[in-house]
């Protein structure tokens, strides 16, 4: 059973569909709203503050990438988890749409069951990813698959208290894939938030390449997403 606060938005133009998947989600137990226009979604979303929000593409005032580009720009939803809805299995659309910053896609016609599991899975990633961020800004200490992750001290402990000896771009990119917590990070969104300036893509995936050696045997735990970009495995 989720718990009873993890609010859910649900944002399609058929109507439909949002009653059907707020039934399914209700039962769950989430708490779930609707909206059916792209104004509507963010009006919500910016009152009801969502965990998640189930996101159409195809709305009929704004594309569903524009409220994706909108959400994540807000300071107070940015954190927010976002599963794309779409009709179209469009390689193109999963692409701009993880640039943009989505969590996880879903074509329709989908099982409802599935979904709900989906929206379960996505809910605990983003209480996760904001634990892990509200941990780093306090200087806290994150674990992940073994390893500790001192943010205050800027070191990386493993098994045994050994350090694990990262320069500062990898320190900056394990922490960057941790705190997404299991999110999809595509090379663009890493170039920013690691680098803070224009760099070859190229050289996302070769600093991927050296951390990954540098972490030895919990170097398997960063995950390439093919044609997406990278994100840590759970535990």
């Amino acid at each position: 059973m989720a718990d009873e606060a993890t609010r859910v938005l649900i944002v399609d133009d058929e109507a439909d569909l949002c009653r059907l998947l707020a039934f399914n989600l209700d039962g769950a137990g989430f708490r779930s709203t609707t909206a059916t226009t792209a104004t509507e979604a963010l009006a919500r979303a910016e009152q009801d503050r969502p965990a998640v929000v189930l996101l159409d593409l195809m709305l009929p005032d704004l594309p569903g990438t524009e409220v994706c580009r909108r959400l994540r720009a807000h300071p107070q939803l940015s954190d927010v988890g976002i599963l794309v809805l779409t009709a179209r299995n469009d390689d193109y659309d999963r692409i701009v749409g993880f640039e943009l910053g989505a969590d996880d896609y879903v074509v329709k016609p989908f099982n409802v069951r599935e979904l709900v599991l989906r929206v379960r899975a996505l809910a605990r990633r983003v209480g996760e990813r904001s634990a892990a961020r509200a941990a780093s800004a306090a200087g806290d200490v994150l674990a992940w698959r073994g390893l500790r992750i001192d943010t205050g001290r800027h070191r990386v402990m493993a098994a045994g208290d050994v350090e694990v000896t990262l320069r500062p771009l990898e320190y900056r990119l394990l922490l960057a894939l941790v705190q997404a917590g299991g999110a999809v990070l595509s090379r663009e969104r890493l170039i920013d938030d690691v680098w803070g300036t224009a760099v070859h893509e190229r050289t996302v995936d070769t600093h991927v390449k050296r951390l990954r050696q540098r972490l030895g045997a919990y170097g398997d735990g960063i995950e390439t997403v093919f044609g997406f970009g990278y994100r840590v495995k759970d535990d």
